[in-house]
């Protein structure tokens, strides 16, 4: 029997992936002031750590923003 390994959000994956992962990720993102207006948009080819620095953004409490959506899907 194998395991099922549910998808994690780390900071090494494309914004884009991100996106993918969970449908609320953006507002998440938004919630960081990341990609939400013209002047703070964000590339979905960088990573969520080159978003983080170069909005001065801690990558850590981010990503454990991102993990918490899947955390209350399992519920």
């Amino acid at each position: 029997m194998t395991e099922v390994v549910k998808p994690r959000f780390y900071k090494e994956m494309t914004v884009g992936e991100a996106m993918n992962v969970h449908p609320e990720a953006g507002l998440v993102f938004s919630s960081y002031h990341l990609g939400g207006c013209s002047h703070c948009s964000i590339n979905e080819l960088e990573t969520i750590e080159q978003v983080c620095m170069g909005y001065g953004v801690e990558v850590e409490v981010l990503v454990e923003s991102l993990n918490n959506l899947l955390e209350d899907s399992e519920d």
